[in-house]
């Protein structure tokens, strides 16, 4: 599955199956999703056997999850990362550090999420930084102490304390699929580690 959320139709027997792939991680080996739609035909009767294109993104949601600045691919991350740690040590208020990408639809949710108030309040209890890691192909060796980007697709979360000890960071893909998640879910992860 490519590194961006996909919509996939599959012709079974006459019979159109639709799959909805999250922000995953790019498995070793697997293409990018394409920018238009990519068709593979059954050979003799032409039909389309499987279609690939981007799913379309909703226009209202915005495009960060702290704010609409969005994921800055220009920011050096491992400062501003160094900059959060120094902060914590001093202040104890722990540093969230949230990977994921602009194009990712799950990481716009979950910065919907982010600008809510009730959430926004409990953000202010962390130090916040945001690492833009591409298409999985940029600050990954950024990404690499902190989170497993293969295991845990994108928005992913980590929380380090002010010792500069990793507390919690998503490995299993918790916040891959932010769209299904209830805010109160974010809120609770936000409450646990603050």
């Amino acid at each position: 599955m490519g590194g961006a959320r996909s919509l996939r139709v599959l012709a079974v027997a006459g019979t159109a199956v639709l799959v909805l792939a999250g922000c995953g991680a790019q498995s070793e080996g697997s293409e990018k999703a394409a920018d238009g739609a990519a068709t593979a035909s059954s050979g003799s009767t032409g039909a389309p056997v499987a279609s690939s294109a981007p799913v379309a993104e909703p226009a209202a949601t915005p495009t960060s999850p702290a704010g609409p600045e969005g994921y800055d691919p220009t920011r050096d991350a491992a400062a501003d990362i160094t900059a959060a740690e120094r902060a914590s040590a001093k202040d104890g208020r722990p540093v969230l550090i949230d990977f994921g990408a602009d194009w990712c639809p799950d990481c716009r949710v979950l910065g919907a999420t982010f600008a809510r108030p009730a959430t926004a309040a409990l953000l202010a209890g962390y130090h916040v930084v945001r690492v833009d890691v591409g298409e999985f192909d940029h600050n990954l060796d950024v990404a690499a102490p902190y989170v497993d980007l293969g295991s845990s697709g994108i928005p992913a979360l980590t929380v380090v304390n002010s010792a500069g000890r990793t507390e919690i960071a998503t490995n299993k893909g918790e916040f891959a699929n932010a769209r299904s998640m209830p805010e109160s879910q974010v809120d609770a992860f936000l409450k646990k580690w603050a």
